[in-house]
This record gives C-alpha cells, structure tokens and sequence, in this order.
C-alpha cells in the first residue's frame, strides 16, 4: 500500500528495481570542489545581455551530410561489431534501441526542414553517440541552426565571420589596438620619422592611450581592469576536467582546446560586462565545444570554437539570472530557484522534503546550488552528462524546468538512504551523488512533470 502523498508510480517494479552497473568511465568523472555550502557568485550587477551576441541565437551550423544507417551497419551495430562511438573519447555499446533512434534522428536530419517538435521528442530519449549527430542536433536545439538546411551554409559563415571579428577586436591588447587604428588610418610608412609600422611618437600618445592613465574611457585603465577575470578564467579553464587528455596536459591539442576556452568565455565577458565571467562557466562550456570538437566532419571541427561560443551564449541566456548575486534574493535568482526546488520535492514526496528540511535541517542550497548552476556536470561522469543533456535541450519548456526536476528525481531515487540517514550522511551523499542508472533518472524526472 503507497504511503500518504507518494505517487503510486514510485511503488512501481521499475522504481524498485536495482538500476543496471553504471558505464565503467567513473575516472572521467572531475572530483567536487566543494564539501560546504558552495560561495555564491561573485557578481554585483545584473547582466546586460548585450543584443549582439542574443541576435545570433538563430545562426546556422554544418551542412554535414547525413544518411540512413546501410543494412549491415545496422547488422554490426546489432551483433556488437559496430564501431560505434567515433569521434568521441568514451564510446557507449550500442543496442537495437539505439540503432532504430539513429535512424530516426537522421531522417529527421535529411529532410530539407526539419521538424524541430519531432527532433526534440527523438532527442529527449538521449542521442547516439556516433557521425556527429549529437553535434547537429545540438545546434538545432539551441537556436543555433535554422530548421531550413538551405540556410545553413549562409547563415554559417555569416555568423564565424562574425565570431572572427570579435577575436580581433576584443582579445587584443591596447599597443595591439592603437597599431591597428593607426594602420586604418592610412599611417605615412614612407615617413623616415617613423621607425616601424604603427609606432607612435611620444607626442602622438594621448592621456587616454596611455598604461598610466585612470580615465575611464582609457584602454589600458580598462585592460588593467580585465586582468583579474582573465586570470580567473585561465585558472578554471586548467582545471577541467583534468582527467581528459582532451582539455588537459601538455599536448598540442590539449593546449589548443584550452586556448579556444580561454577565448570564448574572454569574450563572454567582455560583451557581457553585466555578468562577466564566473567560476564553473568553464564547466558549462566544456561539454559544448568538446561535441563540436569532436564532429567527424572535418569542416565543423575547424569552427568548433566559434559555433561554441554561439550555442554557449544561447544556454547561458536561459540561466543568466542564477549568477548574479544582486538578484539573489529576486524572484529570478539562483535562491529561489533552489526554493523553487524544494517547492517540488515537497510538492511529491513531502516525507521526504520534511525529513531533508525540517529534521535533519539540511539547507538544500548546500547541495543543489552545485547541481543547478554548473547543470549538473560535476554529478555525473562525462558520458552520462551528455545524455542528461540530451534532454535538458529538449525540453519545449526550457532546460531550467527540466533541470529542477532531474534534479528533484536525483532526491528521490535515494530517498531510502536519506530517510534513514542524518544531517552529516545525508549531506555527504548529496554533494558527492552515487552511481546511477540515467535512462531510470530521466524517466523518474519526465514523471514528475506537471499536467
């Protein structure tokens, strides 16, 4: 018999079922940083999303060439020969489920529009991990491509040339900039008084242009001003996910990821100088330029980095809210919507909400303000995080609502062991989550959406 206020659905035998041994890749997994209540962001004014990088939510992306998986691919795949997995460091063993969701998605892919109400259906279920599919389809839920194909290759190039201009004007330094505006201006190169291109005589330099100077519309006052955000973010672009050969070491590649990182959120930052940069935007960023990087189709991978930076601002345009602290105690900020959290885990199991929250007097900012603000990708290894994904950019409603209900799932599949357990083992399993079967998690969240 279901106690008071559970769903019957939680007594079902899917529910009491043990979940299947997770994939065999823990090592990918980045260790948590924190065992105490997480510092909140350290922000101080409310982003002015700036409308360049927002106008381009409707770019486009490769026009890579999708086919029907052939009859003995889909033989291979089945008898377990298949070479699933390419172009990605943790290939997942593929099933008869997988095969017939592949097909799918490309078909979806090869019509000339594509019916974004269907792709997102497909793609809720998780994507297979093979012929880039994943980095397409992405794309296309961000806003990034346009359902049309036949504006793809337009749109696309607008949008990396657009990318390339912003490299150029926001990441060079100030002697960078005053060369180039000097250059622009047509400087007399024939002039013997001039003893390189671009140098300026001491005369020439103005107050403004000077490293002195304190006005507010100096270039180097500002550049000063920047050099505590660009240290932040090289530190934190270091530290992820130093586990994977592909964001960390002392390889080329390595390296050149880590420069593209460092780039995009520099970026970021300076279009948005509301919000800036904040530590574990990193974290986020991560999972999208790895897909991109990682697309069969060598034209795509080239421009990972600017079709990064896009789909990047797309995302961030949905969680902007939860860093910035001034609008922590608003109605959009990162409290409540860890209220907003609470509210639901009460809403259906209030036993156990009433256990966390009011016996063992667990603040649940202690734990889900990680999950919420880095979308739960220090949770969960790598390869699960990018199936969760997977339906967080599916959902019609906004990943923000899928979000709290994966995680209001994650509360409940151990509610067993929290109800049994105290302030300190109950916090030590939520900031350090147990191995667990996604496709039951995603099913669990999926179960609590409100009819």
């Amino acid at each position: 018999m279901a106690k008071k206020g559970i769903p019957e659905w939680l007594n079902s035998s899917l529910w009491s079922s043990s979940p299947p041994p997770p994939i065999d890749d823990r090592h990918l997994r980045n260790p948590p940083t924190t065992s105490v209540s997480p510092p909140s962001p350290p922000i101080v004014e409310r982003p002015p999303f700036t409308s360049s990088p927002s106008a381009i939510s409707t770019a486009p992306a490769p026009s890579l060439p999708v086919r029907p998986p052939s009859k003995s691919e889909i033989n291979d795949l089945q008898n377990g020969s298949g070479n699933d997995g390419a172009g990605t460091e943790s290939p997942v063993a593929s099933s008869v489920e997988d095969v017939s969701r592949k097909a799918q998605v490309v078909a979806e892919l090869s019509k000339k529009v594509i019916d974004l109400k269907e792709l997102r259906k497909i793609a809720s279920q998780g994507l297979p991990d093979d012929a880039g599919i994943r980095s397409i389809v992405w794309k296309l839920l961000l806003g990034y491509l346009s359902p049309d194909r036949s504006l793809w290759s337009s749109e696309l190039a607008k949008k990396r040339s657009q990318y390339k201009q912003f490299k150029e004007e926001l990441l060079m330094n100030p002697s960078e900039v005053t060369r180039k505006m000097d250059k622009s201006k047509g400087g007399d190169s024939n002039d013997p008084k001039v003893e390189s291109p671009g140098a300026l005589s001491r005369s020439e330099i103005t107050h403004e242009d000077h490293p002195l100077s304190l006005g507010t519309t100096s270039l180097w006052n500002n550049f000063f001003k920047d050099t505590e955000v660009l240290e932040q973010i090289d530190r934190d672009v270091m530290r992820t996910h130093p586990d994977m050969h592909f964001f960390s070491g002392d390889s080329a590649v390595a390296k050149s990821n880590q420069d593209a990182l460092k780039n995009i959120l520099t970026i970021f930052a300076k279009l948005n100088p509301g919000i800036r940069y904040v530590q574990g935007m990193n974290e986020i960023l991560a999972p999208i330029f790895y897909i991109f990087k990682n697309d069969p189709d060598k034209g795509n991978a080239a421009y990972a980095e600017s079709d990064a930076f896009f789909c990047f601002v797309e995302l961030m345009s949905g969680f902007r809210d939860n860093f910035c602290q001034q609008l922590d105690n608003s109605v959009v900020g990162i409290r409540y919507t860890i209220t907003r959290l609470s509210l639901l885990l009460k809403h259906h199991d209030e036993e156990l909400w009433r256990h966390l929250e009011v016996t063992t007097k667990i603040n649940p900012q202690f734990y889900a303000f990680r999950w919420i603000t880095l979308l739960l990708t220090q949770e969960f290894n790598f390869v699960e995080s990018l199936h969760i994904w997977d339906t967080l950019l599916s959902d019609p409603e906004g990943p923000q609502e899928t979000l709290l209900r994966i995680c209001c799932a994650m509360l409940i599949l151990v509610r067993r062991r929290l109800l049994a357990g105290d302030f300190t083992s109950n916090l030590k399993l939520l900031q350090n989550y147990p191995p667990t079967n996604i496709s039951h998690m995603l099913y669990v969240a999926d179960k609590l959406r409100t009819k």
